[in-house]
């Protein structure tokens, strides 16, 4: 079940709705940037710099944690976005680093 903040178990992250989280390139880029980063590194949304309304933007991370890609915390005014590094991998072994590999336009 997930937590209050919509964080799904690890056991609980289904491929569909990862994939489908994955399908969009704006969400792939938040993901990608996340993982080059060092682990942990936590990250305000804006800060990603995508060319989207705040009410997008919103959406887009929404899908991102309820997915289980990313943890949210709440930091003041804003909140900060984590990649769940292990619980990704864990759960689905190699999916990074396929990300990793892509070709970017």
């Amino acid at each position: 079940m997930p937590d209050t903040e919509g964080h799904p178990e690890t056991a609980e992250m289904e491929l569909g709705k990862v994939l489908a989280a994955l399908a969009d390139p704006l969400r792939r880029t938040v993901v990608r940037e996340l993982a080059a980063a060092p682990d942990g590194n936590p990250r305000t949304c804006a800060s990603f710099g995508l060319p989207v309304s705040k009410a997008t933007l919103t959406h887009h991370f929404r899908v991102l944690r309820e997915a289980g890609l990313i943890r949210q915390v709440d930091r003041g005014n804003s909140r900060m976005a984590t990649l769940r590094r292990d619980d990704v991998e864990r759960r689905f072994p190699g999916l990074l680093a396929l990300l990793a590999a892509e070709e970017r336009p």
